[in-house]
């Protein structure tokens, strides 16, 4: 035990003589900042896409649960996943807590600032530019959740970006639901 306290105090003493406190706390410094700066990284979210893409198990739609997109749900049906403007949405669909699908509840107010979306019209085969807005002022809604990505990009283009709380230019940011505005056609 003696051997191994004094390899302990020489190997300290050593370092102590090579390395300054000062050079030790520039040190812990970067990696603090470096830490912090991670976060702004691009995040790379194809995994989400492909999880949304996975068959829903039977029942869960009529469990309450708004159904996945390509699985038998109707394409013009406001509270379906698969309703074809809800091609970038991310929330629960404000057609089921008591608004429509371009419309807040009673008691919500609509975020001034959206994300945006491109949608494909399969019954008139246009593509239309679609505003998802967040409706704001009450607890979440918990009905017929619905997560599509399609054409999402990351993190860094918040505009085209679904992953954030819009409801924070609000004076309420509690997140109710979700709903999508027609702007107009995309042009070719």
């Amino acid at each position: 035990m003696h051997r191994l306290d004094r390899l302990f105090e020489k190997s300290s003493r050593s370092l102590a003589q090579r390395t300054s406190r000062r050079g030790f706390l520039g040190l812990l410094g970067q990696a603090l900042t470096g830490s912090l700066l991670l976060p702004l990284l691009p995040i790379d979210r194809v995994h989400r896409t492909a999880a949304a893409a996975t068959p829903q198990p039977a029942g869960a739609a009529a469990a309450g649960g708004a159904t996945k997109p390509g699985h038998g749900a109707a394409i013009d049906d406001p509270h379906s996943c698969e309703y074809w403007k809800y091609c970038a949405i991310d929330g629960f669909l404000c057609s089921c807590c008591g608004g429509s699908s371009h419309s807040c509840p009673p008691g919500t107010a609509m975020s001034p600032i959206t994300w945006i979306g491109t949608c494909h019209h399969p019954g008139d085969g246009r593509d239309y530019l679609v505003s998802y807005n967040d409706c704001c002022g009450k607890t979440s809604c918990g009905n017929c959740e619905c997560n599509r990505n399609e054409r999402e990009k990351p993190l860094y283009r918040l505009s085209r970006n679904n992953d954030v709380n819009w409801c924070m230019a609000n004076s309420d940011s509690n997140y109710h639901c979700s709903v999508s505005v027609i702007l107009g056609l995309a042009e070719q």
